[in-house]
C-alpha cells in the first residue's frame, strides 16, 4: 500500500512539474512589471503636459482650440482608473489605449502648431520641454515593446498544450495587447516628393 501511495505521489509531482503553473505565474509577473513601466512612462508624459501647455499659451494664446484639446485629452487620461484588472479586461484596455492615443494626437497637433511661432521655438523652456517629451515618447515606445513581448510570450504559454489545461483550471486567460489604432491610416505607403514631382 505504501509503495502504491509513494508511486502516486511521485506521478503527481511529475505531472505538476510539467503542468506549466510556474511558467504561467512567471509570465504573469513579467507582464505586470512591463505594464508598470508603461504606466510610469505615460505618467511622465502626462506630468509634462501642463508645463508644455502653459509655455505654448504664453506665445500662442489664440490657439485655444488646440490647447483645449490637449488639456481635455490629459484630463481623460488622468481620470482613468488604472488597476491590475485592466490587464484582464480587453474593453477597459481598449479604452485606456484610446485615451492615450487621443493625448498623443493632441500633443502632435500642439507641436505642429508651435512651428508657426518662431519666438516659441526659440524659448529655452519650450525646447527643454519638447526634448523631454520626445525622450518620454521614446521611453513609451520601448516600454510598450517590452510589454507586447511579455504578453506575446505569456499568451503562447496560455494557449499551448498542456499548459492551456492548467491555465483553464486556474482561470488564466489570454491578455490583451496594444494594437494599431487605425490600420487603414497606416496601410497606404507614404508619398515622397522631391521638388514639385511626386515620387513613383
Amino acid at each position: 500500500m505504501r509503495k502504491v501511495l509513494f508511486l502516486l505521489i511521485c506521478c503527481l509531482l511529475l505531472l505538476l512539474q510539467g503542468c506549466g503553473y510556474n511558467t504561467l505565474q512567471s509570465g504573469d509577473e513579467q507582464i505586470k512589471a512591463a505594464w508598470s513601466e508603461v504606466i510610469n512612462q505615460y505618467q511622465r508624459r502626462a506630468d509634462l503636459v501642463p508645463n508644455l501647455v502653459k509655455t505654448v499659451k504664453a506665445y500662442a494664446a489664440h490657439e485655444q482650440q488646440v490647447l483645449t484639446r490637449v488639456a481635455d485629452a490629459r484630463s481623460r487620461v488622468g481620470s482613468m482608473q488604472v488597476t491590475k484588472d485592466l490587464l484582464n479586461d480587453p474593453a477597459a484596455f481598449a479604452r485606456f489605449q484610446a485615451a492615450q492615443g487621443q493625448l498623443t494626437s493632441a500633443l502632435s497637433r500642439l507641436l505642429a502648431v508651435s512651428e508657426n511661432y518662431p519666438q516659441l521655438k526659440a524659448d529655452a523652456g519650450f525646447r527643454d520641454l519638447q526634448a523631454q517629451l520626445e525622450g518620454t515618447e521614446n521611453r513609451i515606445t520601448v516600454a510598450r515593446q517590452r510589454y507586447i513581448r511579455s504578453v506575446q510570450d505569456y499568451n503562447v504559454v496560455v494557449r499551448s498544450f498542456p499548459t492551456n489545461l492548467t491555465a483553464m483550471i486556474f482561470g488564466m486567460q489570454v491578455k490583451p495587447n496594444f494594437s494599431v489604432d487605425d490600420e487603414k491610416v497606416i496601410a497606404p505607403p507614404p508619398v515622397v516628393e522631391f521638388g514639385n514631382e511626386p515620387a513613383r
